[in-house]
């Protein structure tokens, strides 16, 4: 086979790397540059320099994170709260009730996030669902985008356990609720950490519905560096981009831990 034959291995790797950097390592370089820029001019910045994030975290700035953070939270334990539910019951339905019920849980990944926008924008603007202006109306949107995918890696995380275990305990005598606190739930911990790291990062990138619903004391980091890059801010855009960055990365690399503990147990 190609693949396993030492040139065709150097071949691959001698193709994909470049590629890589170019497509993915260098955008990412630029970035991260010009946060530590003072001048670019030239093809390299000049006038290094760290005010642009002693700047990001003594400003409003901060608390865009903060609120992009919490935003990312809560919007995921809710769609992975809600996206659990559902998929364990939809687990034993079967025929064209589950495959339409199916079709509405991935609807929202199907739809722009502007279009979401703007729906939630017509309909809580007015009594009795007075919602605009409110921190409320950007949870729902985050909500609303991010659990069709929660939904998807349950669904699929529920379809590798292996019966035999839940039917061993059933067996046993053990109840329904025992059942899934102490068999379902265990199996099905390494995807639903997967599943909430899916839902957190895409939480803490999204724009498009946003910056629609947003009310002045809830803008979140993405709002932000849209505005700042939108004004010329470029170098203190990219400091808070790389910093958005970083703070995704953190958090989801300490739930990968999370998983890879759950799958060893």
């Amino acid at each position: 086979m190609l693949v396993w034959s030492k040139p065709w291995r150097l071949a691959a790797w001698a193709l994909t790397v470049p590629l890589f950097l170019v497509v993915y390592g260098l955008p990412v370089g630029v970035i991260v540059l010009a946060g530590f820029s003072g001048q670019w001019n030239d093809i390299l910045p000049s006038n290094m320099t760290l005010v642009h994030y002693s700047r990001a975290f003594h400003t409003d700035s901060y608390d865009a994170l903060k609120a992009s953070l919490l935003t990312g939270v809560l919007a995921s334990a809710a769609a992975l709260l809600c996206g659990t539910w559902a998929a364990l019951a939809l687990r034993g339905m079967r025929g064209p009730s589950k495959r339409v019920l199916d079709l509405l849980f991935f609807i929202p990944s199907a739809v722009p996030s502007v279009s979401v926008g703007l729906a939630l924008l017509v309909a809580f603007s007015k009594p009795p669902f007075l919602l605009n202006g409110t921190t409320w109306i950007v949870l729902i949107a985050h909500f609303i985008l991010i659990s069709a995918f929660t939904y998807g890696n349950v669904t699929a995380g529920l379809a590798r356990i292996p019966a035999d275990c839940e039917q061993v305990a059933e067996s046993l005598g053990a109840r329904p609720f025992y059942r899934l606190r102490r068999v379902t739930l265990p199996l099905l911990l390494p995807y639903l950490v997967g599943a909430f790291s899916l839902s957190f990062a895409l939480s803490m990138g999204e724009l498009g519905a946003t910056v629609m619903v947003y009310p002045p004391g809830w803008v979140t980091l993405p709002v932000k560096i849209f505005a700042l890059s939108d004004r010329g801010a470029i170098f203190d855009a990219a400091t808070l981009a790389t910093i958005l960055g970083v703070a995704t990365m953190v958090v989801l690399l300490g739930l990968s831990r999370l998983s890879t503990k759950a799958m060893v147990r």
